[in-house]
């Protein structure tokens, strides 16, 4: 009965947006007060009561301290937090080192090609910084929802230069396949030709050239382990010289990627440093997180800490490592590429504390 009477409460709390942005801006505030050592309070208190106030069809619309406006389902962590975020006009959507990195990146970019895109949080950002040069964001999104979100996105901020697609980025242009499991969690599987939401597969290369493009600047991945298959299908461009190939972000995740033996010693490490790539592991927080006039922290592949429960992170691969030089980056070692407030700030905190 108690727990009936609350999921109603907060079911009314939700159905007024300000009665709603008031009590998740207490429940931002309740999450500094509580002292609880060891425990994530977002992911285990605070950010369920949130959930609860929204349902998944709903479109939230927020806007960055830069003027970008987002509209978003209220489907994922990535939406939670950023409802969540602090300040409420945050320089991010989600991940904000990963966000500053690429709009770094970005700025000597004018061709991108991204594989999930999702609503647009990264691909927005990128398209503002190379639209000025003429530059293209090429942004794969199966997921027919997401695809209009992102779509949406664009127009909202004015931009024409970002191509949404529906293909899957793949090792081949041949195959079918479909999305497996729920919005930003799903991963791809193979499926019979013309079978409900299957969708066809296409390279990297084969896209460009059929777009009349013989250039690539930055590649960025977050496909749910497909990101090897989608980097073989690209490596014509891999493969050119330091100043003329791509710089590469991408996902691993333990679920999908065996580091036992180190990062290098992966199947993608090896093929990326065999194409002459550096690798690095970015240090970020799997949310939106403040982390304004901070250096971006970069791990040197060899030197980063892998323990725990599987997890996954981003990695940059680039041919001059140099553009990390300045005091825009910081090169770390032997700590853990994830940001956890809940867990030993030696190794899950950045330098110099939160």
């Amino acid at each position: 009965m108690a727990d009936d009477k609350a999921l109603q409460a907060l079911s009314r709390i939700g159905e007024r947006p300000e009665w709603r942005d008031a009590f998740v801006r207490q429940l931002i505030a309740l999450e500094g007060q509580v002292d609880a050592p060891g425990v994530d309070v977002r992911e285990e208190l605070t950010g369920p009561l949130v959930d609860a106030l929204f349902d998944d069809d709903q479109v939230i619309r927020k806007t960055l301290s830069n003027g970008v406006t987002f509209e978003f389902l209220y489907r994922s962590k990535i939406a939670r937090d950023f409802v969540m975020s602090v300040p409420e006009q945050p320089d991010h959507a989600w991940e904000p080192m990963t966000s500053r990195l690429l709009v770094d990146l970005a700025r000597r970019a004018t061709q991108v090609v991204i594989g999930g895109a999702y609503f647009g949080d990264h691909a927005v950002l990128i398209a503002r910084e190379v639209a000025a040069r003429g530059g293209v964001v090429h942004a794969f999104e199966p997921n027919g929802e997401q695809r209009a979100m992102l779509a949406r996105n664009a127009e909202l901020n004015g931009l024409s230069n970002i191509v949404p697609r529906p293909e899957g980025l793949w090792h081949d242009s041949t195959t079918n396949l479909k999305l497996v499991g729920y919005d930003s969690f799903a991963s791809a599987e193979a499926a019979e030709a013309g079978a409900a939401d299957s969708f066809r597969t296409v390279t990297i290369a084969d896209y460009l050239e059929a777009a009349g493009v013989d250039r690539l600047d930055l590649i960025v991945l977050d496909i749910e382990g497909a990101e090897l298959g989608a980097l073989k299908g690209a490596q014509p461009f891999l493969a050119r010289p330091a100043g003329e190939a791509p710089d590469v972000l991408f996902e691993v995740h333990r679920h999908y990627v065996d580091w036992t033996h180190g990062l290098e010693a992966t199947e993608i490490g090896r093929f990326l440093t065999g194409l002459g790539y550096s690798l690095f592991a970015l240090r970020d927080f799997n949310s939106n997180y403040d982390l304004s006039g901070r250096p971006v922290e970069l791990i040197p592949a060899e030197a980063v800490f892998l323990e725990g429960p599987p997890h996954g992170f981003n990695m940059v691969a680039v041919k001059d490592p140099s553009v990390f030089s300045g005091p825009r980056y910081r090169i770390v070692r032997d700590v853990s590429p994830k940001y956890l407030r809940h867990k030993d700030p030696k190794l899950h905190h950045p330098v110099g504390g939160l």
